[in-house]
């Protein structure tokens, strides 16, 4: 089935109630956090994609968030209350799924096309100009690299411990610890890539010392 096809039949309501409208990957992320089952505010929103979206896709701004629940509730697949609250701040608006909302991020999962991953490596894109560099820029430039993936490597394993015992939370729990894998490639690759500049770096010094 082409991808064009795939995506009519995520537009389209069961039973012929018409059609559903063509919604972003953004909207798809904040109705697939509601999917969980609990009111949420646009705050525990955002929280809970910083825990678990910005490991393997983005976490949408709050502006984002509240763009998108509002384009939900227009579509029918979310619906929202004020909640008074006991601290004495003001009140928040709490979101939860509609029965369509359930009907439409299920029909997406299992049926929209899954787009490939767009690669954009800054490092990399640094590296890929070393020969305007000096060598020691390249190294603090994989070095930091390496520091973040490990910064990343390190949260991801701590927000699987965190998540231990929330039957809910299975399968983000799954893509935490491939999160905690992916990066700990990552910053294997930069020990490797350090490697490669010394081993080039020698080659040359070779090289130049055999000319005449």
């Amino acid at each position: 089935m082409s991808a064009r096809r795939l995506r009519s039949v995520t537009e389209k309501k069961q039973g012929g109630e018409g059609e559903r409208p063509a919604l972003p990957a953004t909207s798809w992320a904040v109705l697939g956090l509601l999917s969980f089952g609990e009111e949420l505010s646009g705050y525990d929103l955002k929280k809970w994609s910083d825990r678990s979206l910005r490991f393997f896709y983005w976490s949408p701004s709050f502006s984002q968030i509240y763009s998108e629940l509002k384009r939900l509730e227009k579509a029918g697949f979310a619906t929202s209350r004020m909640v008074t609250q006991d601290t004495g701040t003001r009140d928040k608006r709490v979101y939860r799924i509609t029965d369509a909302g359930m009907d439409a991020v299920r029909t997406w999962a299992r049926e929209a096309p899954v787009d490939p991953p767009v690669l954009k490596h800054g490092p990399m894109l640094r590296l890929w100009l070393g020969h305007l560099l000096e060598p020691e820029q390249m190294r603090e430039v994989l070095a930091q690299h390496r520091e973040f993936a490990e910064k990343m490597r390190q949260r991801a394993l701590a927000d699987v411990e965190d998540a231990k015992g929330e039957p809910a939370w299975a399968y983000p729990t799954l893509t935490l610890k491939w999160a905690e894998r992916y990066y700990a490639s990552e910053r294997d690759l930069a020990d490797a890539m350090l490697s490669d500049i010394e081993e080039l770096e020698a080659s040359e010094r070779r090289g130049r010392g055999t000319r005449p």
